[in-house]
């Protein structure tokens, strides 16, 4: 499913750089305490000056994704991002390591302009745009999950060509936008009638609502709202 397209602005290569290292780190081929390429190494790689190598590195630093250490080299830091309470997972996987069948269906993908709240939650001035899609998880054939889902295009710029009957947002978005920080909050509310509808849910049954925003690249990548029925989901986590 595709739509049209205003043209994109071009990823910073600084910043395709610290995608790369995320990833790498992300995928757990450099680990906590290890030493990556040196910037002249990264500049051979993607053809690029050291000046901009050392930009991406600086603001990794700034970040506390890695550790540089003078006179010995570059070495990946301790995350924190690692200790949070609830684990941004794959609701595909949840439901396969349950035993059970996952298919979604697809109900709206877009592009959109960010009006005045969204663009404060991605620190976007109007009229920025942004892409949104609504999806519909299963388990077993029922509903237990929509997914409403608001996404910065400079850090998925090929969103809107994606199918998302045959992945979920959030498999596509770990691979192209590595992690770097996760703001969320659950409440218990009544669903408005859309939501309810293709939850199937009664009336008067209440949802559990995941509000999640993640980050990467150094800016907010999406921000999600997961509508669960109560009476069929539930969110657990140990530390």
């Amino acid at each position: 499913m595709k739509n049209p397209l205003m043209p994109q602005k071009r990823i910073p290569e600084f910043q395709r750089i610290k995608a790369h290292v995320l990833a790498q780190i992300q995928a757990g081929i450099w680990r906590e305490g290890e030493a990556i390429p040196g910037e002249e190494a990264l500049a051979r790689e993607f053809g690029v000056s050291r000046m901009t190598v050392n930009r991406a590195i600086r603001e990794l630093s700034d970040e506390q994704i890695v550790e540089r250490v003078q006179g010995s080299g570059t070495f990946v830091a301790q995350q924190k991002y690692q200790s949070t309470l609830v684990e941004i997972r794959n609701i595909a996987d949840e439901i396969t390591a349950r035993g059970h069948v996952h298919h979604s269906e697809l109900h709206q993908l877009e592009r959109m302009k960010a009006g005045e709240a969204l663009g404060r939650k991605f620190g976007l001035k109007p009229p920025q745009m942004l892409f949104h899609s609504v999806v519909v998880h299963f388990e077993n054939g029922l509903p237990i999950q929509v997914e409403d889902r608001h996404v910065n295009p400079q850090v998925a710029p090929d969103y809107l060509s994606q199918d998302f009957t045959t992945q979920t947002p959030n498999a596509y978005l770990m691979r192209v936008a590595p992690l770097q920080g996760v703001h969320f909050e659950i409440e218990a509310c009544l669903p408005p009638a859309g939501i309810r509808d293709m939850l199937q849910m009664a009336a008067t049954e209440p949802c559990l609502l995941l509000h999640r925003q993640t980050q990467s690249m150094g800016q907010v990548a999406s921000v999600a709202h997961m509508w669960h029925p109560a009476s069929r989901y539930r969110f657990a986590g140990s530390f």
